[in-house]
């Protein structure tokens, strides 16, 4: 697995989210509960960028229609959405937030 440094662990405020570009996809750091996850940042309904919406619990939910999705598992946790969106691996080491796309 190849794995790109994002951010350091301090840059990320937790319940928020950050906008990244990787490998030409637009992407998502989040932090929830202390924790760090990576994320398409386009919502499945409609396109808006996740990362202008609100992180609470582990969910993100879009700032357009308000539909959740679960960090953990992309999974839609109500609609409009109905599709997940794509999660990938992250990492921390050395105070460094690491992602790795495939």
């Amino acid at each position: 697995m190849n794995w790109t440094r994002i951010a350091a662990v301090d840059e990320v405020e937790d319940d928020a989210g950050m906008p990244f570009k990787l490998d030409g996809r637009e992407l998502a750091l989040f932090r929830s509960g202390g924790e760090f996850f990576a994320a398409d940042n386009v919502c499945t309904h409609q396109y808006a960028l996740l990362t202008d919406g609100y992180v609470e619990d582990g969910c993100v939910e879009c700032p357009l229609h308000q539909a959740q999705f679960d960090l953990r598992t992309g999974e839609p946790r109500c609609a409009p959405a109905t599709q997940p969106i794509r999660i990938y691996p992250v990492k921390v080491e050395d105070e460094a937030v690491y992602v790795a796309v495939e």
